[in-house]
């Protein structure tokens, strides 16, 4: 898994977004690093795509012992190069190790369909003839003769496409890369994988245990590059796929210039969360804590505004606060440490920014508020209104909007009024509310009784609106980089 062919460019420090201490260093590819990376992916395609399936399973189930194996190793890193808590990188790599798994699983298993030719008998007579060639008379056979009619069976294959452009993002190193490259793998298609330039060594090391486990050589190509050369890969005509995760902006812009490749988006979100008045309030507050704060609420399916029936909107309001001052803030190479940095200092800047607007609009800060370095407070504001970023965009920090509704109904209605559609959370024992919610609320995951970061990584995953194009989930994905090719086979 050579970055490149020639000599770097130069080298990137890795820095720690907690201390700036460096993690490691990482060659940064030029024009014709990504280039050759290109010729690289295009040959291991050549060997992946004749491959038997048990040989790509094998080689993702090694990978998976060969990582378990390794798993403080890959906690650290993760937890060193993109501040994440001790307790959520751990959770990473056991989530890693499942998706490499279920991927050696589904490559065992996926496959086409028979698809039936001969169920409409009108079409059945008009594409059939007599053996003189002759227009068959359905009406005139008797049964000997319907019985012997010729048959054709139609097998719809799939078969994977070519090398798959994967752009991934800081906030999940290991797992949502293998969100793409293990799929990818597992359909029997190469990858080049453009990691995000913040935690890149996560990768590097990932492509060393996968060339261990078995990997042809040029099957993953990992490209650490600067944006305009991360662009030329996304125009490249000999890329069939470009899969990406991160904001709705780079998202919505690399559709727009990748041509006629096929394009996959998982992108952002302001998760919301509606809490009825027959909740479990301990309960719900509780996840909604997990769910905003999380990783220093850098999840695209993080909690972010919080609806309360106005019945119990004061109960709620107090279990919330009292549980997120309650949570350890540091060093997330520390053990107990609930919120760590979040990746850099500018986005901290940014995300207290937004606070003070929020404030300097009529919202309140109920607790946090505050920045250090790169270490913003979890924060919980009331009052905030539609139109303020805090609510209309995606904070991707650990900052969550409480306010009071009159009713669920309403709380589904001001969640659903959003340009986002990921997923959301619905705290209710009102099933038939819950499924009305569904009907309206146009997201792609809703959660009943648990908040929207609830996902197991079989699920399919993915958004409405701006929140993406196409799903993620091992065998979603499998099928959006993969084709299908039909055959027709006339055995009378």
């Amino acid at each position: 898994m050579n970055l490149s062919v020639n000599s770097p460019i130069r080298e990137d420090d890795i820095l720690s977004p907690y201390d700036g201490s460096v993690v490691g260093r990482m060659p940064v590819a030029g024009e014709a690093e990504v280039d050759a990376a290109v010729e690289k992916a295009l040959k291991g395609f050549e060997v992946m795509r004749r491959l038997p399936r048990f040989i790509r399973a094998d080689i993702l189930d090694r990978a998976a012992d060969i990582i378990d194996d390794r798993r403080e190793e890959f906690v650290r890193l993760i937890a060193a190069e993109a501040g994440k808590p001790l307790y959520d990188a751990r959770g990473e790599v056991s989530r890693s190790l499942f998706n490499l798994r279920n991927a050696a699983r589904e490559a065992r298993a996926f496959s086409g369909e028979e698809v039936p030719l001969d169920v409409d008998s009108a079409v059945f007579e008009y594409q059939t003839s007599n053996a003189d060639g002759g227009a068959l008379k359905l009406d005139r056979a008797d049964l000997d003769t319907l019985a012997n009619l010729g048959r054709r069976v139609g097998i719809a294959r799939r078969f994977p496409i070519g090398p798959i452009l994967a752009i991934t993002p800081f906030n999940f190193p290991l797992n949502l890369v293998l969100h793409k490259v293990a799929p990818a793998l597992a359909v029997g298609n190469s990858v080049i994988l453009k990691p995000a330039p913040q935690t890149p060594l996560t990768s590097k090391l990932l492509a060393e245990v996968l060339l261990e486990a078995g990997l042809p050589e040029d099957a993953l190509v990992v490209v650490h590059c600067d944006v305009p050369l991360a662009e030329k890969l996304v125009r490249d005509d000999r890329i069939p796929m470009v899969t990406f995760t991160g904001s709705a902006g780079v998202g919505w812009h690399i559709k727009s210039i990748a041509g006629k490749k096929k394009v996959s988006l998982e992108l952002g979100g302001n998760g919301a969360v509606v809490v009825s008045d027959d909740a479990d309030i301990s309960f719900a507050a509780a996840r909604c804590v997990r769910g905003g704060v999380v990783y220093g609420g850098q999840y695209c399916i993080g909690v972010q505004r919080i609806l309360v029936h106005e019945k119990v909107y004061d109960r709620f309001e107090e279990e919330l606060v009292s549980r997120v001052r309650a949570c350890a803030v540091g060093n997330p190479l520390e053990e107990g440490i609930d919120v760590g940095p979040v990746i850099d200092e500018r986005s901290a800047i940014r995300i207290e920014s937004w606070i003070d607007e929020a404030v300097a609009q009529g919202a309140r800060v109920l607790t946090g508020g505050k920045r250090d370095r790169a270490v913003i407070e979890p924060t919980v504001l009331t009052d905030t209104t539609m139109d303020m970023k805090v609510e209309a965009e995606e904070i991707f920090g650990p900052v969550v909007t409480l306010n009071k509704v009159a009713s669920a109904e309403e709380g589904v209605q001001r969640a659903a009024n959003s340009r986002y559609g990921l997923q959301g959370g619905y705290f209710t024992n009102d099933m038939r509310a819950a499924f009305r919610a569904l009907e309206t609320w146009d997201v792609g995951g809703l959660m009943i009784n648990d908040v929207p970061i609830y996902r197991i990584d079989n699920m399919p995953f993915g958004g409405w609106k701006d929140s993406g194009l196409g799903r993620e989930g091992t065998r979603y994905a499998m099928e959006s980089m993969s084709d299908i090719k039909f055959l027709v086979f006339n055995y009378g």
